[in-house]
């Protein structure tokens, strides 16, 4: 569901009367200090709709007389969705290019990444202590952690785009294979969130469990949840091959964009150094724009190196993803 006017930023200088509007999956405190930082900056007024779900619906129902300039979302999956059902218009644009690897935005220009998040494996501390650099994804499913793993649902997108790199690393038959035995390895039927598996964690429940980087830090600054930090490791696995998944935030033009040129100025603003190291310190994640320092916080928990597919490439992978996760009955 779509929430309306959620936040208008305030006006001010000579662009007095120029807004742009903003659909948005990211929360309003996670984007409030860079749309701000923007209306300083140029003067145009933000306007945000915060949406839970049912963005590209809500876009696609709207059609041609829809108000939103810029979509903001998380996960690649989300963004192909907005491509895929043709909400989206190409931006052609030096400086989006300049800031963002290639790596993490569409070749056709119609999506650009803002920040990155790594797909990470937390482990308790007291039973397991940090995991050997050489861990790789596909040892999740060796025997030795039977009864022991933790995780989301398979088919929840964070997830779906992991077993996507999987396919395109190591091909549907082995994939298969290694969601076969990490099934077999779980301790509990997949469930909750991230949060929530990393609590399973402290209580016992299980050893290790899938879990995206950020979630530490947002534990880390929770009374109630920091418990649940502090008894795990986060391990940036995969060093030894094909490197440590990594998904994104990220952002589009809508097709009708009413307000196109403030749009632009908008998306190229977001990934500015400014708003780039706003985004790293107020939500834990990655800045995609190379050189934009890590919060200290995240700087703490090491260097790694990630997996160097594209995320177009991935994306190719999900509906093949879908088709294993339900042929091993993954979640079930």
């Amino acid at each position: 569901m779509l929430v309306a006017s959620v936040m208008t930023l305030g006006i001010m200088g000579a662009n007095a009367g120029e807004e742009v509007n903003v659909y948005s999956y990211r929360q309003t405190f996670l984007i409030e200090p860079m749309l701000s930082e923007f209306t300083k900056e140029t003067g145009i007024k933000v306007n945000v709709k915060f949406a839970q779900k049912g963005m590209a619906e809500k876009v696609k129902q709207e059609g041609e007389y829809s108000p939103a300039d810029v979509l903001l979302t998380v996960d690649i999956s989300r963004l192909m969705e907005l491509v895929n059902k043709d909400l989206v218009q190409p931006v052609d644009s030096i400086t989006l290019k300049n800031n963002v690897p290639d790596q993490y935005r569409d070749s056709g220009d119609r999506w650009f990444a803002l920040t990155t998040r790594a797909r990470t494996v937390y482990s308790s501390r007291y039973r397991v202590g940090m995991l050997d650099e050489s861990f790789d994804y596909m040892d999740l499913a060796k025997p030795k952690w039977k009864g022991k793993l933790c995780t989301r649902s398979g088919k929840h997108a964070y997830n779906v785009s992991l077993v996507s790199a999987i396919i395109a690393n190591h091909g549907e038959v082995k994939a298969k294979t290694w969601l076969e035995g990490v099934k077999a390895n779980l301790a509990r039927k997949p469930q909750g969130n991230d949060r929530g598996q990393v609590k399973a964690i402290s209580e016992g429940l299980c050893d290790l469990s899938l879990g995206n980087s950020y979630y530490l830090g947002k534990m880390l600054v929770d009374d109630e949840q920091k418990p649940w930090a502090n008894s795990v490791y986060l391990n940036y696995i995969g060093q030894k091959s094909n490197g440590t998944h990594v998904n994104i935030s990220g952002m589009a033009m809508a097709k009708y964009a009413p307000n196109r040129d403030n749009a632009q100025k908008l998306m190229e603003f977001l990934t500015s150094d400014v708003a780039q190291r706003l985004y790293a310190d107020v939500n834990f994640e990655e800045p995609v724009k190379l050189g934009v320092k890590r919060s200290k916080l995240v700087a703490s928990w090491g260097e790694y190196t990630a997996d160097d597919l594209p995320l177009e490439t991935i994306a190719e992978n999900y509906t093949k993803a879908m088709k294993l996760l339900d042929e091993v009955k993954f979640d079930l």
